[in-house]
């Protein structure tokens, strides 16, 4: 039997024990092993591109708006905003409590240093056209212009002027986007293009970059000057690259990482029944489609594209090939997008597939062109679920008599060979919104717009209604054109939708904060971790 002395220092050894645990814990930091697509080309937001960097650049800088966990815009560097009668003129009061890592202020003038540098021909950045609605923006980018002549002016340290070419409806989402972002020009005129190293970037996000090993993880601690800092719950994200989705499946499994931004797809019947509870498919703002080379003689005319698209079974893609991590589409537009109405759809959609079959072998011997008579070849970029989506195309050709032979191209070139006019019948593409505005993916087709209308199609009606929504400030009104634009798109289908994308990811449920959204967007700053 213990005496009752031992018992009483057993007591208080026990008692400072749990202590010191508890106050261990207390000041333990909250860490986030988040899985990201892929390390990034570069930490210079002006030359990122990719979603994958998106993510990073939404934790690093703030813009003068952001959007929240719903991906709804709320006021970020600046607090407040003005926009005159005429849609022309935006102007931006800034927070006081606006700092950058090393404890500046941010300034109007840190706008207007990023907004002119996008746009310097010398920068070569491969966005800057998401901010060519700013007046001059264009003229500055491509035709020489002074850059001080960019509609961007700083009336004084809190205040910022942005003049813009013309009315723009969808301008504050613009903002949210990596190219709206501000610099601390004092860094990056001493530090030049090494200005991204750790040590060297002075960001004013919720977190500012500690290390970056590249294929093993880059650091974030929490930004101590963020003005917002003491809502922010994780103390350190630690992105982590994974360009094969299973590994980060694996390692999510046994804990290592809270979410993956991305999933196996040949692994989804065992993800559904094992982390249901973890697993998010849900829209994206994306479309998957197939531009048809219109200046070809064989392609020119739609009745032959209409016949192309009526055969393929948009459901079987979806849930056959894609694992039900794609939705089937007759639209263009994604649904649920910003200032629109309901998107247009293909007259066939609700038809029965033997009825739409019958109708496209109408169409093709109304074109005078007899069964075996044409041959598709279907260019796509390398993956094994693009290979297999257009050999299932080739199958659905089939059936009208179309010889379809599916092509594959080397990811790293296959987009520069479609926006260089490359020679395709029909080739694989996708767009993922920059903003949510249906502006953002019917501009892809303008005539004019030769570095993403793949297709070549040039029809000056489209054109015209592009223009007449650029000029109308009534968004009611807008929608209305851009619906009458879309409309037409599929009336001469010279490309063909047929998939949305799907935002497809692993979340913990410990991970609190991460809701969906059909851009995507997922700021570290608004999500915590619980026990």
């Amino acid at each position: 039997m213990l005496s009752r002395s031992i018992k009483a220092a057993m007591i208080t050894t026990a008692l400072t024990v749990g202590s010191a645990m508890l106050a261990q814990s207390a000041f333990a930091e909250v860490v986030y092993n988040r899985g990201n697509d892929t390390d990034p080309s570069t930490l210079d937001h002006h030359l990122t591109s990719t979603v994958s960097e998106g993510h990073l650049m939404r934790d690093l800088y703030e813009g003068l708006v952001v959007q929240d966990a719903n991906a709804e815009i709320v006021p970020g560097v600046a607090e407040s905003w003005e926009i005159s009668d005429d849609g022309l003129t935006y102007t931006f009061m800034l927070r006081e409590d606006a700092r950058w890592s090393n404890g500046d202020p941010v300034t109007a003038d840190d706008f207007v240093f990023a907004y002119r540098r996008i746009q310097d021909p010398a920068t070569a950045a491969p966005y800057a056209n998401i901010l060519y609605p700013m007046k001059n923006a264009e003229a500055i980018n491509t035709d020489g212009m002074d850059i001080e002549e960019l509609g961007a002016v700083a009336i004084d340290d809190r205040t910022l002027e942005i003049t813009l070419e013309q009315a723009t409806p969808y301008f504050l989402e613009l903002l949210t986007h990596q190219t709206g972002l501000p610099l601390h020009q004092a860094s990056v005129e001493e530090h030049g293009d090494q200005y991204t190293r750790p040590g060297n970037l002075v960001s004013n996000g919720a977190y500012m970059l500690e290390s970056f090993t590249p294929n093993d993880m880059i650091v974030m601690r929490k930004n101590p000057e963020f003005h917002d800092a003491d809502n922010v719950a994780i103390d350190v994200v630690n992105y982590i690259p994974f360009e094969d989705r299973a590994t980060c499946l694996r390692r999510f499994e046994a804990g290592e990482v809270l979410s993956c931004s991305d999933i196996p797809l040949e692994q989804m019947a065992y993800m559904r029944e094992n982390l249901a509870d973890s697993l998010r498919i849900v829209p994206y703002l994306g479309t998957y489609y197939l531009p048809v080379k219109t200046t070809k003689e064989e392609f020119s005319d739609p009745r032959v594209r209409q016949a192309i698209s009526m055969v393929i079974d948009r459901e079987f893609l979806a849930e056959e090939i894609w694992q039900g991590a794609m939705v089937p589409t007759h639209s263009f537009v994604p649904e649920g997008i910003g200032n629109y109405t309901e998107p247009a759809r293909l007259p066939y959609a609700d038809d029965d597939m033997l009825d739409r079959e019958d109708a496209a072998l109408a169409l093709l011997e109304e074109a005078g062109i007899g069964e075996g008579e044409l041959t598709i070849r279907l260019l796509y970029n390398s993956s094994e679920n693009n290979r297999n989506t257009m050999t299932a195309i080739a199958d659905m050709l089939g059936n009208i008599g179309i010889n379809g032979v599916p092509e594959e191209m080397e990811g790293a070139t296959y987009f520069n060979f479609l926006r260089s006019d490359g020679d395709f019948d029909v080739a694989r593409a996708g767009w993922i919104g920059d903003y949510s505005d249906p502006q953002n993916f019917l501009f892809l087709h303008e005539g004019a717009n030769l570095g993403f209308n793949y297709s070549r199609w040039a029809n000056e009606d489209y054109d015209q209604l592009m223009r007449d929504a650029a000029a109308e400030t009534d968004l009611d009104a807008r929608a209305e054109i851009l619906k009458q634009a879309e409309t037409l798109l599929l009336e001469e289908v010279p490309v063909i939708p047929i998939l949305y994308y799907t935002a497809n990811s692993l979340v913990s449920p410990s991970l609190q904060g991460w809701e969906d959204n059909v851009m995507n967007v997922h700021g570290t700053r608004w999500m915590s971790i619980s026990e």
